[in-house]
C-alpha cells in the first residue's frame, strides 16, 4: 500500500517502512506526525483518487531527526567588473520513517 503526502509545498509517494526527507518541521525526534488530508491512497488494486483531497485516510510517521543537506556553492560573477560572491548554503531537512497508512480512519 502506498499514498501520496504534500509537505513543504512538495508532494512524496510514501509506504509503510519507508524513510524519507522532507522539508524542516517544527518537530522533535521521537514525535508522532499524522498527514491527512491526503492526495491518492492505493491499497493493493483499490486506487483512491482526491478531488482535490482524499478524508478517510491517514498516514502516520515519526521524526527521526534533523539535519542539513549537503552544501551547495554558490558562485555570484560579473565579467570585467571585480565583481565575485563565494557563498555556500545548506538546506535543514527532518527525517521521517512512516509507521502506518490507514484507509477509513
Amino acid at each position: 500500500m502506498y499514498a501520496v503526502i504534500q509537505t513543504g509545498g512538495k508532494q512524496y509517494r510514501v509506504a509503510e517502512g519507508e524513510t524519507l526527507r522532507v522539508e524542516k518541521l517544527a518537530a522533535s525526534p521521537g514525535d508522532k506526525l499524522s498527514f491527512s488530508p491526503l492526495l491518492f491512497a492505493d491499497d493493493g488494486g483499490n486506487v483512491q483518487v482526491g478531488k482535490p483531497e482524499l478524508s478517510g485516510v491517514k498516514v502516520e510517521a515519526e521524526v527521526m531527526g534533523q539535519g542539513k543537506g549537503e552544501k551547495i556553492v554558490v558562485f555570484k560573477y560579473k565579467r570585467r567588473k571585480s565583481y565575485r560572491r563565494k557563498t555556500g548554503h545548506r538546506q535543514p531537512f527532518t527525517a521521517l520513517k512512516i509507521v502506518s497508512i490507514k484507509v477509513g480512519a
